[in-house]
């Protein structure tokens, strides 16, 4: 006996249909998977996809195949240099900027009319004498009355430390003599350790800091 088939909600029947027919319409797209059949034997009409004869077959048809994504044969490298571009720059910048820092910079000169004269004996009696000065090896030396200051650097660097500076002077703050001014000869010392003497010497209760000119 023949297969037999219709659509899904039409009375026509198309009879005399081999089991390959269908396979192909079903291929074709002629025939939906709903579609109903009659096949040999069979006693009631099925869906195709309920067919056991069928149901894989339409299954498999229905199930689209995966896409196959193809792996890049090359790799993006714009990122990778925009990226490195911009670390290029930046350290370009800060290496610039580290050089500045670290050159020294000039005490401001006054005008010679605005320039205070004081006198050894002033000195002497009223002020703390700090002298501040590179060794022969480039290595910043403070002298507090004459006498250096151990280990005043921060450990590695060529930074004064403060602190130290504060130590070395408080002695002749609150001693005998009670002095509350100085006098700085920073000979050549970077501006940033000025400001680190001239800081030390106001934690240990200095009021005034007068910087020392060359004639």
């Amino acid at each position: 006996m023949p297969w037999q088939l219709r659509h899904e909600g039409s009375p026509k029947i198309l009879k005399d249909l081999t089991l390959e027919q269908i396979v192909d319409g079903l291929r074709d797209g002629q025939w939906e998977s709903t579609d109903e059949v009659l096949g040999p034997g069979d006693t009631r009409w099925r869906r195709i996809e309920a067919h056991p004869k069928l149901a894989q077959i339409a299954e498999e048809l229905e199930t689209p195949p995966p896409m196959r994504q193809e792996e890049p044969s090359s790799i993006d490298m714009n990122a990778l240099i925009d990226v490195c571009l911009v670390l290029l720059i930046f350290y370009m910048i800060t290496t610039t900027v580290g050089v500045m820092v670290q050159k020294s910079v000039p005490l401001p000169r006054a005008d010679a009319k605005g320039i205070r004269v004081v006198r050894v004996d002033e000195v002497k009696s009223k002020m703390i004498r700090i002298d501040a000065y590179h060794d022969k090896d480039g290595t910043p030396v403070v002298r507090v009355e004459n006498q250096t200051v151990k280990d005043v650097l921060v450990s590695s660097t060529d930074l004064i430390d403060a602190d130290k500076v504060r130590e070395a002077v408080r002695p002749f703050v609150k001693g005998e003599d009670h002095k509350t001014e100085v006098m700085l000869n920073a000979r050549d010392i970077s501006w940033e350790n000025t400001i680190q003497i001239m800081d030390g010497a106001r934690a240990a209760s200095v009021q005034v800091v007068h910087h020392l000119l060359k004639k």
